[in-house]
């Protein structure tokens, strides 16, 4: 039976991995370049009092402020939300105590009066997780909290909101631990469950959502389909189709979820499977009428494992993020690498991490500003007397 189970070894104060990864676990090859010049600053190291474990991308607001959450530390060792401004001061925004939630694993959305929404993967009434708000003045505010029924358990993406202030999200199980849900939350409290998973069309729901201007939601689930997950879209009329399954070749667990470009293109990572069975870089359009395999991870220089989100710069390039590759760290293959994929599929490893204030583990992705900087959090490393708090970084071109 598919679950997310919490398990204290997940906690910072142990070598082990980020708890997304065990939630997901219970579910054409072209030439590497040569890493370009490449500079990697040391934004933040957290020290468990602030928070640790970082897995989720960060957002940026217009003034260039970073927000973005922890899986572990902060006063209950539960999470915590934090900001870190454009001059370097970083502020806890909200430490979770377990009624309020625990574990917020994805991104939080910002609205434009500054308020800050998203998920946890446990925690709440039912410990099932929650929906929160934290309003400028630091307040946090349970909008839903998960009963385990049927609006679903364990949250483990982002939230997407419309004009009429109405969010869309998923849980990654329902009911009985199978499957997983869409939902939409109203501005007043509602929780509709707009779609629930069967197996055939996916399970377990995870990673960035994608809205569409005429409504359509689109995502993954990290298992399902015909075994490696699904990409889906999920209509206005709450009619799902399965654009594409993976059947291991292609690759398996898309986990990190997907981005859009303006042509109607999706582009996501699969954790594993492909050709070396490191995973792989895919595009497949909205009308899922040709899908397109466009890198394989060999753990080479460019690692395998790509859980986070990707990011896509105007003339089209593609960023993410590999848990492993690199070298300067005790695993065999590598600490994490942050790599740049152009539009002829040629990649190019920007930079790698290792032990030290470097960080490795880089689980959740990275995001760009438009002179070109990335920035994204590892969720290990950081101080040496907290070998798994985890940074944040910035790469300069």
């Amino acid at each position: 039976m598919l679950r997310p189970v919490r398990i204290s070894g997940m906690r910072p104060r142990s070598a082990s991995i980020p708890r997304r990864w065990a939630l997901t676990a219970i579910l054409t090859i072209f030439a590497t370049h040569s890493m370009q010049a490449q500079t990697l600053r040391l934004l933040h190291a957290f020290d468990v009092t602030d928070g640790a474990t970082p897995v989720a991308s960060l957002i940026r607001d217009s003034l260039g402020n970073l927000y973005g959450t922890t899986n572990a530390g902060g006063t209950s060792n539960d999470g915590t939300v934090f900001k870190l401004s454009r001059a370097g001061i970083f502020t806890v925004l909200h430490n979770f105590s377990g009624a309020d939630g625990v574990e917020p694993q994805p991104s939080v959305f910002r609205d434009l009066a500054g308020n800050l929404y998203g998920t946890t993967a446990f925690g709440g009434a039912a410990g099932f997780g929650t929906v929160y708000k934290i309003d400028t003045s630091g307040t946090e505010t349970v909008l839903h909290s998960f009963t385990g029924g049927r609006d679903g358990k364990y949250p483990l993406g982002n939230l997407v909101r419309d004009k009429s202030g109405n969010f869309y999200s998923t849980t990654s199980a329902y009911l009985a631990g199978t499957g997983g849900t869409v939902f939409k939350l109203g501005p007043k409290g509602k929780l509709t469950t707009l779609h629930t998973f069967a197996g055939t069309d996916g399970v377990v729901p995870t990673g960035n959502l994608v809205r569409d201007s005429a409504g359509n939601l689109y995502g993954t689930c990290s298992l399902g389909g015909i075994g490696g997950g699904t990409v889906w879209k999920l209509d206005t009329a709450g009619t799902l189709t399965v654009l594409h399954s993976f059947d291991g070749t292609d690759g398996n667990d898309p986990s990190g979820g997907l981005i859009a470009d303006s042509a109607g293109n999706l582009y996501g990572t699969a954790v594993d499977g492909g050709s070396d069975n490191g995973g792989t870089v895919f595009r497949v359009p909205e009308t899922g009428s040709s899908f397109a395999l466009l890198f394989n991870f060999d753990y080479g220089a460019a690692g395998g494992l790509a859980f986070g989100t990707l990011a896509r710069d105007p003339a089209g390039n593609l960023y993410g993020s590999t848990i492993t590759g690199g070298g300067g760290c005790l695993h065999l293959q590598g600490c994490g690498a942050i790599w740049k994929l152009d539009t002829n599929n040629q990649i190019t490893v920007l930079t790698n991490f290792g032990q030290g204030n470097r960080g490795r583990t880089p689980y959740g992705g990275v995001i760009l500003d438009k002179a070109g900087n990335l920035y994204g959090t590892a969720s290990a490393g950081g101080r040496s007397g907290c070998p798994q708090c985890g940074t944040v970084f910035k790469i300069t071109p």
